[in-house]
């Protein structure tokens, strides 16, 4: 029980002092190591949790949580890393949705939709690679999920699932 109690603090304390990510490792190699797994250990699983798809934080967090005290473990950690932010996103939209009729608001997220717009394009363009944009299969794949999704109003889970398995058959 001991060590259930010590996982949920230290990944809460990692969570509350770092912004997560490849951030909070350095903090946490400080605060693990020794206690709650050996040198080797922690390498082997920032070494998996950089691999696995999805949060590194959570990833790092589950397998060092099971690593130490198996599944009950893992859901100690992993409540301890979702803790802190999700307190922080519900006290967000509580202000939000009290600030909601405030005009200055709706100003701040029409500023914030172009710029969103822009991330999303270089996150594209990053993803593809500077030399996927000179084939014509990538352009062409994005050009028909677009209008898949605008004009044929198709699911984007469909469109993704779709564009997945094009890529399978094209990029082989």
């Amino acid at each position: 029980m001991n060590n259930l109690w010590l996982l949920f603090l230290t990944f809460l304390k990692v969570n509350l002092l770092t912004t997560s990510g490849s951030a909070s490792v350095g903090l946490l190699y400080t605060e693990s190591v020794g206690k709650l797994m050996s040198r080797e250990e922690f390498v082997e699983a920032v070494g998996y949790s950089s691999v696995l798809p999805g949060s590194d934080a959570l990833q790092l967090a589950t397998f060092v949580g099971y690593r130490v005290a198996g599944v009950p473990g893992a859901l100690m950690a992993c409540l301890g890393a979702i803790l802190p932010p999700t307190i922080i996103m519900l006290i967000i939209a509580a202000l939000l949705t009290r600030l909601r009729s405030e005009s200055w608001i709706a100003s701040f997220v029409k500023g914030l939709a172009p710029a969103l717009a822009a991330l999303l394009c270089v996150t594209a363009y990053q993803v593809v690679g500077e030399k996927g944009w000179q084939e014509w299969s990538p352009i062409v794949l994005g050009l028909g999920s677009l209008l898949a999704l605008t004009v044929f109003k198709v699911p984007p889970t469909l469109v993704l699932l779709a564009a997945g398995i094009l890529g399978i058959l094209l990029f082989r």
